[in-house]
C-alpha cells in the first residue's frame, strides 16, 4: 500500500502556487494508481484548519474537492455557517471527517465542567447530524492544580461516560486526543497511547474511542505500528504529520508508508486526517 511522497510534496506545491499539479507529479500519482485525495488503501480528509490560512473557510472546502481529495476535516464548529458548508459539501459530494466538538478549555479533566461539557456535546451532535458527520474530537485538557495525572484521567473517564447516553442516542463518535508535551502542548495532561487506551476501555462505548494522531504519538513514544497494534481496538480515527516541522508526509522522519500499511493490515478502513502544515502554504 504505497503511498506517493511525490504526492504529497505537490499538494504543497499546489498549494504555494494555487497552480494545477505539474505534469511529472500528476503522472507520478497517475503511475501508482494514487492521487490526492486517496491511494488504493488509504482515503485522506484534509484539515482546513491548517491548509490554505490565508482562504476564507468555504473556499478552503473547495480547494480540497477540487484537487480531488474526499473529504474534509476542521477544529470548531462555533463561528463557521454551518448552514453554508452543509450545502456546499452537499453540492461538491465532499464530507466531513470529524471537526472539534471541545477543546482544550474548560478542562474535561475538572469535575467542574461537566455538567458544560454534556451540554455541549448534545449541540455539538446536532450539528454533526447535520453535516453528515460521524465523528467529534474532544480534549482533555490542561493540567489542573492540585490534581495528579491520574486524578485528571480519572475525572476524563468519568466526564466521558456522563456523554455517553447523547453520543449512543445520536450515533456519533466522540474521539479523544492524546496530544504530545514535548513539542506543541506543554501541560496538556493526556499523551501517549497508554493512558488514552485506558480511559477508552473503562468508558467501555463503541462511540467513545481515541483520535489517533500518529504526529503526537511518534514524538510522545515512538514505535508507532507496535502501539497501533496494542491499541487498535480503541481506535477511532488517525491523523498524520511527519516530524520534525509538522509537515506533510514525505517531509521527515516518519516512514508512513509502513504506518499507514500496519493500519490497513490491522482493519483500519476509516479516513485519515491530513493535519499538518504543508511547506510553502
Amino acid at each position: 500500500m504505497p503511498i506517493a511522497r511525490r504526492t504529497f510534496l505537490e499538494s504543497a506545491l499546489v498549494l504555494a502556487g494555487g497552480a494545477a499539479l505539474s505534469t511529472e507529479g500528476a503522472q507520478a500519482a497517475s503511475d501508482e494508481n494514487a492521487t490526492l485525495g486517496h491511494t488504493p488503501h488509504t482515503r485522506f480528509a484534509v484539515n482546513v484548519e491548517m491548509w490554505w490560512r490565508k482562504l476564507p473557510f468555504l473556499a478552503r472546502i473547495q480547494n480540497a474537492a477540487a484537487l480531488g481529495f474526499p473529504a474534509v476535516e476542521f477544529w470548531p464548529y462555533e463561528g463557521k455557517d454551518i448552514d453554508a458548508t452543509v450545502k456546499l459539501c452537499n453540492e461538491l459530494k465532499i464530507e466531513v471527517s470529524q471537526f472539534t466538538a471541545w477543546g482544550f478549555r474548560p478542562g474535561l479533566n475538572d469535575p467542574k465542567n461537566h455538567d458544560q461539557f454534556v451540554k455541549k456535546i448534545d449541540e455539538a451532535c446536532k450539528i454533526a447530524k447535520r453535516l453528515n458527520c460521524p465523528k467529534m474530537c474532544v480534549v482533555g485538557g490542561d493540567d489542573q492544580p492540585g490534581m495528579t495525572q491520574a486524578q485528571m484521567h480519572d475525572n476524563i473517564i468519568t466526564g466521558l461516560k456522563k456523554a455517553v447516553p447523547i453520543a449512543e442516542q445520536h450515533q456519533v463518535m466522540l474521539i479523544l486526543e492524546p496530544m504530545n508535551i514535548r513539542v506543541d502542548h506543554k501541560g496538556h495532561c493526556l499523551y501517549g497511547s497508554a493512558p488514552a487506551i485506558r480511559i477508552c476501555r473503562e468508558v467501555n462505548s463503541k462511540f467513545v474511542k481515541i483520535n489517533w494522531d500518529l504526529y503526537h504519538m511518534h514524538i510522545s513514544e515512538g514505535d508507532l505500528c507496535g502501539h497501533l497494534k496494542e491499541g487498535f481496538d480503541q481506535i477511532g480515527y488517525l491523523q498524520v504529520a511527519d516530524h520534525p516541522g509538522r509537515h506533510e508526509p514525505g517531509t521527515g522522519e516518519i516512514y508512513y508508508p509502513r504506518v499507514l500499511r500496519q493500519a490497513y493490515e490491522l482493519g483500519y478502513r476509516g479516513y485519515v486526517g491530513l493535519e499538518c502544515n504543508p511547506l510553502g502554504a
